[in-house]
């Protein structure tokens, strides 16, 4: 995982080069389409979670999660005739996401899927197929797969942005996530509070959303530890009543954007209840209204959560470690992600 987390850096740069390559295959099977559909599971849903905010905010296009049921189960019959669905699976081989892009190609969707596998049927079986250029991943936990796909993601939409206000930020992203892969300030504080964490919360909203839930996802599915993974939105109506003394609170933040401020002051309030807060990016503010912090990228928001999951894969594999866990074979986890049978 640790050798993998340092792969990334070019693996990003070659994804950013191979979606630009395809950018006028994206935009012909956009054409006449207004709605965006992301469909995907585990580690994937969480970069299709970037994938919706990134679409809305910058293409002033909706865009929604598919709930795989609806086609695996319910075989609703939709009207996606004026749909681009996407989908990302890492193997290209999850049997719920392929069978949910065939129905949704039924229904008059186009399809693009991002995947790490050019052989496989999601990608073969798609009217535009992606393919992150990560090359073999032998972690069971995603690193270089899961950023490809974010990278995939950003230049999917750099590719209908008519703007092109995408381009000069993503071109700044290789190198920011190469300098990140190898930096290990703030890690050891990182893992000295979670070490001892019995109770862990992650927040984020917006853009970097995904990034906190894939933080979560990671401790949980790596460190063996439950983790809640939250919207500042959701934890705000309700559920920071459970926050109290011992908690452990990460708060993921990009270095700018309208998000900041109010997760700053989210940062301040955890802590006034007790929590021990680690802040993952963010900016000096952040920084101090924190006990513990990660340094993120320097990146504007739109394109930040590529590099800002890096900090935090750093972090999780040293936990693991240092837990006695190994972070590349996980206790009952396998690389292909299979649901209950149809």
């Amino acid at each position: 995982m640790r050798r993998e987390i340092a792969e990334q850096g070019d693996a990003v740069a070659a994804t950013l080069a191979e979606v630009r390559r395809r950018a006028d295959d994206i935009r012909s099977a956009m054409t006449g389409r207004h709605r965006i559909l992301l469909v995907a599971r585990g580690s994937s849903d969480n970069a299709a979670v970037y994938g919706r905010y990134l679409v809305e905010t910058h293409l002033g296009l909706p865009a929604s999660l598919a709930a795989a049921s609806i086609a695996t189960h319910y075989r609703a019959q939709l009207d996606l005739t004026d749909t681009l669905a996407v989908c990302l699976s890492q193997s290209g081989r999850t049997e719920e996401i392929v069978e949910t892009q065939r129905w949704a190609a039924s229904l008059g969707a186009a399809t693009v899927a991002i995947s790490n596998d050019a052989s496989s049927p999601l990608a073969t079986e798609a009217d535009v197929p992606l393919t992150t250029q990560a090359g073999e991943e032998r972690a069971v936990p995603a690193t270089k797969s899961y950023t490809g796909q974010l990278t995939a993601l950003a230049a999917l939409a750099e590719a209908l942005d008519e703007r092109g206000t995408l381009t000069p930020a993503l071109d700044r992203v290789p190198a920011e996530v190469a300098r990140l892969e190898s930096s290990e300030e703030g890690v050891d504080g990182a893992v000295d509070v979670l070490a001892g964490a019995e109770e862990v919360l992650v927040t984020g909203r917006g853009l970097v959303f995904g990034t906190a839930l894939e933080t979560a996802l990671k401790l949980e599915e790596t460190c063996g530890r439950p983790v809640r993974g939250l919207s500042y939105a959701d934890l705000r109506h309700g559920p920071i009543a459970v926050v109290r003394e011992g908690m452990t609170a990460i708060v993921v933040a990009a270095q700018d954007g309208p998000m900041l401020e109010p997760l700053t002051g989210l940062a301040g309030d955890l802590a006034e209840r007790g929590a021990r807060v680690l802040a993952l990016g963010g900016d000096d503010r952040l920084a101090a209204a924190s006990s513990y912090h990660v340094p993120g990228p320097g990146l504007p928001e739109p394109v930040a959560p590529i590099a800002l999951i890096v900090p935090a894969q750093l972090v999780v594999e040293a936990l693991a470690r240092r837990l006695g866990l190994d972070p590349d074979s996980p206790i009952g986890l396998s690389k292909v992600t299979t649901t209950d049978p149809d």
